[in-house]
C-alpha cells in the first residue's frame, strides 16, 4: 500500500482509527477456547465486526510469538485473511525490531515479503545499519519508536536538549527512502506534538494511549493532524476486550464506531 491509497481510506471512511489485535487467552470469550484456532477465530470476529471504522489493524507480534507455532499460523492467516477481504486496510506488524545488517534484512523479509505486512516498528537505538534494510523495500513503510507512552520513556528519549527523540527524528530523515518513515508517538505526551511536527510535519505518526492509558484523542488532533491528516490512532484493549461474553465482537463494533464518530468531526475541520 502506498501514502496516497492510506490517505484515500482515511478520507473514505472519515477515521484515523488503528485497532491493535493484542490477543491474550486468559482474555477471550471462553467459547472460543473450544475452536481449532481460538486466535485466529478471535480475530476474524473482530475485523468482520469493526472493519467498517478502521483503517489499520496492528497486531502486537508479541502475543503470537507467546504461543509458539500456533501463535505464528495464527498471525498468518490474520493477515492472509484481511489481505484477501479487506486489501485497502493498512497493516502494522508491531515487532519492534532493531538489530541491522543481514539481520535486520531478515527480519523485514519475514514480515514484508513472507507475512505481507504494509509496515513495521523498529526501535532505532542501533541507527541507520538498522532501519535503512527495511526502507529497502518499495510501498513498505518502517514505523520508527520516536516518543513512547510508557512511564519509562523518560529514562532515555527526553532530558537534556536535544532530546534523543528529537535526534531519531532529525537524523532519520536523512536516510535513504526516508519518505517510508512513520513515527510512534505515544498519546500520552501531547504538548511534545507541537515540537514534533516542526520536525517532521509530513510524516505519519501512529498514536497509542489513547483510551485505556489515559490519552485525549482532542489534545492529540489539536497538535498532531496535518494537511494530510498524518495521525493513526491506536486502540487495542478498550476495542477487542469491550466484552466477553459471546456478543464480545458487537461490542468491539460499538467501541470502534465510537471513536471513528469522535475523530469524524477533526477530519471535516481541515
Amino acid at each position: 500500500m502506498n501514502r496516497n491509497s492510506l490517505i484515500s481510506e482515511i478520507k473514505r471512511k472519515e477515521s484515523f482509527l488503528c485497532i491493535g489485535l493484542d490477543v491474550d487467552l486468559a482474555k477471550i470469550p471462553s467459547h472460543l477456547l473450544e475452536e481449532e484456532d481460538p486466535i485466529f477465530s478471535f480475530n476474524k470476529a473482530i475485523i468482520d465486526a469493526t472493519h467498517e471504522f478502521t483503517v489499520a489493524y496492528k497486531p502486537n507480534i508479541a502475543f503470537y510469538e507467546a504461543y509458539g507455532v500456533k501463535g505464528w499460523q495464527a498471525l498468518q492467516k490474520t493477515i492472509h485473511y484481511l489481505s484477501k477481504h479487506h486489501p485497502e486496510i493498512f497493516t502494522i506488524a508491531d515487532a519492534k525490531r532493531g538489530d541491522i545488517g543481514n539481520t535486520a534484512s531478515r527480519y523485514a523479509t519475514a514480515f514484508f515479503d513472507d507475512l505481507g505486512f504494509d509496515s513495521i516498528t523498529v526501535a532505532p537505538y542501533m541507527g541507520r545499519d538498522s532501519v535503512e534494510p527495511f526502507l529497502a523495500f518499495k510501498d513498505k513503510f518502517t514505523i520508527l519508536l520516536a516518543l513512547t507512552s510508557n512511564a519509562g520513556s523518560s529514562d532515555f528519549q527526553t532530558g537534556d536538549a536535544p532530546e534523543l527523540y528529537e535526534r531519531v527524528l532529525e537524523v532519520s530523515q536523512s536516510y535513504a527512502n526516508s519518505e517510508q518513515l512513520m513515527y510512534v508517538v505515544g498519546a500520552t505526551k501531547p504538548s511534545y506534538f507541537k515540537k514534533i511536527r516542526n520536525i517532521v510535519p509530513d510524516s505519519f505518526l501512529l498514536v497509542p494511549g489513547v483510551g485505556a492509558q489515559g490519552g485525549s484523542l482532542e489534545d492529540v488532533c489539536k497538535y498532531g493532524l496535518n494537511k494530510e491528516i498524518g495521525l493513526l490512532i491506536n486502540s487495542s484493549r478498550g476495542i477487542i476486550y469491550a466484552a466477553n461474553d459471546k456478543d464480545f465482537a458487537t461490542a468491539s463494533r460499538i467501541e470502534a464506531q465510537k471513536l471513528q464518530q469522535q475523530m469524524k468531526p477533526f477530519l471535516n475541520a481541515l
